[in-house]
């Protein structure tokens, strides 16, 4: 479970649990016996045996055809269909070789595909757990406004680590269901810095929604990296 560094609107920083939101599963699929169903992964294909594979051993994209007209050459009958476990992503080259060290490019297109820029994609370093706290901006946006203006990708959970914390979180929460709004959260002594969960994970803005119930509490990072604009208008002769 992460930690975060956080600060709250009277300068008090804390660290505090983070992590995923979870909904509790309200479906069970059951089998003709009964049996809980449950999701599996199964190997579709094998690397020596898929397009490029084929069409470099058998001279040509006609010969793959006429081949899988005649028998089934795309399927490795030994492993096709296995179940799938603590699989880890590889990457391959033009020769379908494991390469052991990979450069990772970012792609910058325009609005009509054009490519911009290719450069070197940068690993970021994680900063929401570091010596600087992620400071109370003030910056509220009402929760309304944001649904419309921010496509939230993901969210995570603030959870406390023991009664002192408990307090500080559920006065964070309180505050900010009396506003009815979120809280804009970033990175940085100004918070203005993207929010950078993992090393070389994606940047996000963060927004910070709080509810109580008595004397429960939620505080809820709503995590964007997507803002909604409305179109400029085009005069069409």
């Amino acid at each position: 479970m992460p930690e975060i560094n956080i600060k709250n609107s009277s300068g008090r920083d804390a660290v505090v649990n983070l992590e995923s939101v979870t909904v509790p599963l309200k479906v069970r699929w059951l089998d003709n016996r009964g049996r809980q169903v449950s999701s599996v992964r199964l190997l579709k294909s094998t690397v020596d045996h898929d397009i490029d594979s084929l069409t470099e051993s058998l001279g040509s994209i006609e010969n793959v055809a006429n081949a899988l007209i005649e028998s089934d050459p795309e399927i490795d009958i030994e492993k096709v269909g296995t179940h799938l476990r603590n699989t880890s992503r590889v990457f391959i080259d033009q020769q379908r070789k494991i390469v052991h060290k990979a450069t990772q490019w970012e792609i910058v297109k325009a609005p009509d595909g054009e490519i911009r820029e290719r450069r070197p994609r940068e690993l970021a370093a994680q900063n929401v757990s570091g010596e600087i706290p992620l400071n109370w901006s003030g910056v509220l946006i009402k929760r309304t406004e944001a649904v419309r203006k921010f496509v939230f990708s993901a969210k995570m959970q603030l959870l406390h680590i023991n009664g002192l914390t408990y307090d500080f979180l559920y006065a964070m929460a309180s505050e900010l269901e009396k506003n009815e709004s979120l809280m804009l959260l970033g990175g940085g002594p100004k918070n203005n810095q993207p929010l950078v969960l993992r090393r070389g994970g994606s940047p996000y803005r963060g927004f910070l929604e709080g509810r109580t119930d008595g004397e429960k509490y939620c505080l809820v990072l709503h995590l964007s990296n997507l803002e909604l604009k409305v179109p400029t208008e085009t005069n069409e002769d």
